[in-house]
C-alpha cells in the first residue's frame, strides 16, 4: 500500500484510495445488480445509492438465505475512546435502516477493554464513556426489544469461553501480519482482537444452530473481520457478511473525522454556537475571492461543507446535484453553504440530543444479559 495513507482498525492517515483498499483488502464492489436487489426489500438508503457504503463480504448468499425466511443478525459497535461525533453516527444510521428495513436484531458492542489497552485512558474513563456513547446510539431509534448492547468488560464471562476458543485458531504471525503488531506490542492488545469476533458467533451459539450475521461497518475494522472469517469454519460457525463504508469526512478536508482534532470535528454534544463556529471555519472549494468564485465557479468534490451534504445531511439527490451545480457556476457563495449546513446540523443536533436525554430511561433495559452501568 502507497505510503501516502494509512489504514487499519486503530489509525487511519492520509488521502484514501478506496478502490485501492478495497483490491489491497479482497472486497467485493457494490455493483448496480447488488444495488437492485437491495431496492427490492425497501427503498434504497442515500448511502448506497452515493456510494457511501461501498464494498462487501458474501453480501448474495445472506440475502438469499433471508429470501428462504433465515433472519440474520445484525452486529456493528463502538470503541469508546472519547464523546460522539457524526462520524461514529454515520454507519449506526445505516445500521438502523437495515434494522428497520429487514426487521433483524442488533447486537451493538462497545469495546471499552480495547481502548483501555490502544489508549492512554483508564478502564474507569473507557466504561464512563461507553454509557455516554450508548446513549447517543440508543437515541438514533433503535428497537428496543431487538436491540442489545454489549459492554466487554461487564459481559466477559460471556465473551471469554468464546474468545479463549477463537484465540487457539489464531497464530501470533497471523496477528502480526493483519494488525501490524510488533515486539512493542502489549499482549493485551494481542489478545483482545479476539473479542471483536466473538458477537459474530453469539446468535450462533445462543440458537444452537448457524445463524447467518451482517455487520455494516467502516473499512478501516476489516482486519478483524478477516481473522474472524478464517476462523469460523473450524469452530462451527458461519463466515459473517460484511458491508463497508468510507470514512466520514473532517470539517478541515481530512479524509476521516477525528476526535483528536476538535475544531474539525462535530460532536452529538455541541451546542448551535459552537457548530456555526466549526462550520465557518471548514475547509471548501471556493476561490479566493467573491468575484473570482462568481467568474470560476467552485469545487464541491473538495469541499467539506458539501461532502456533509452528500454523506449524511441532504438525502435528495435532486436537490444535492442542484447544489454542486450551482458552486462549480458560481451561482452560490462558500457562506451561504456554509449557513445552510450549520442549520442542518443545528436542527438535527436539537432532535437527536432530546432523544438522548430520553435514552438514559432506556440504556439499562438494552443491555445484553441485564448488567449494571
Amino acid at each position: 500500500m502507497p505510503e501516502d495513507f494509512k489504514v487499519t482498525p486503530w489509525e487511519v492517515t492520509g488521502d484514501i484510495d478506496y478502490d485501492l483498499l478495497q483490491e489491497k483488502f479482497g472486497t467485493t464492489p457494490i455493483d448496480d445488480a447488488l444495488k437492485e436487489r437491495l431496492s427490492r426489500y425497501g427503498e434504497l438508503h442515500p448511502m448506497i445509492r452515493r456510494g457511501v457504503f461501498y464494498s462487501h463480504r458474501d453480501m448474495v448468499p445472506l440475502l438469499d438465505m433471508y429470501d428462504k425466511g433465515e433472519r440474520f443478525v445484525l452486529y456493528t459497535g463502538r470503541g469508546p475512546s472519547g464523546n460522539t461525533h457524526l462520524g461514529h453516527l454515520m454507519p449506526w444510521i445505516f445500521n438502523k435502516w437495515v434494522q428497520d428495513t429487514f426487521g433483524v436484531d442488533m447486537l451493538f458492542q462497545m469495546t471499552d477493554d480495547e481502548k483501555f489497552l490502544f489508549k492512554d485512558l483508564t478502564l474507569g474513563d473507557t466504561s464512563s464513556m461507553a454509557y455516554e456513547n450508548a446513549l447517543d446510539f440508543i437515541a438514533l431509534g433503535f428497537d428496543p426489544a431487538k436491540t442489545r448492547i454489549i459492554l466487554n468488560t461487564k459481559n466477559i464471562d460471556k465473551l471469554y469461553p468464546m474468545a479463549l476458543r477463537i484465540s487457539k485458531k489464531v497464530t501470533f504471525s497471523t496477528a502480526k501480519a493483519v494488525f501490524g503488531f510488533d515486539n512493542s506490542t502489549n499482549i493485551g492488545s494481542i489478545f483482545y482482537t479476539t473479542l471483536q469476533s466473538v458477537p459474530a458467533f453469539i446468535p450462533s451459539e445462543e440458537a444452537g444452530k448457524q445463524v447467518p450475521v451482517l455487520i455494516p461497518c467502516g473499512i478501516d475494522q476489516d482486519p478483524h473481520f478477516r481473522v474472524t472469517r478464517d476462523v469460523a469454519p473450524g469452530l462451527g460457525y458461519p463466515k459473517p457478511s460484511l458491508m463497508y463504508c468510507k470514512m466520514f469526512p473532517a470539517l478541515n478536508g481530512g479524509d476521516k473525522m477525528s476526535s483528536s482534532d476538535e475544531n474539525a470535528t462535530i460532536y452529538t454534544t455541541d451546542t448551535p454556537k459552537a457548530v456555526k463556529k466549526k462550520v465557518g471555519r471548514a475547509f471548501t472549494g471556493g476561490c479566493v475571492s467573491v468575484e473570482e468564485q462568481r467568474e470560476k465557479g467552485g469545487n464541491p468534490e473538495v469541499c467539506a461543507v458539501f461532502k456533509y451534504n452528500y454523506y449524511l445531511f441532504e438525502h435528495d439527490d435532486e436537490a444535492l446535484n442542484e447544489m454542486a451545480t450551482k458552486c462549480r457556476n458560481g451561482e452560490i457563495l462558500c457562506g451561504e453553504c456554509k449557513m445552510c449546513l450549520t442549520e442542518k446540523i443545528n436542527v438535527f443536533l436539537e432532535g437527536h440530543q432530546d432523544r438522548r436525554e430520553k435514552a438514559k430511561d432506556v440504556v439499562a433495559g438494552m443491555t445484553y444479559d441485564g448488567f449494571e452501568w
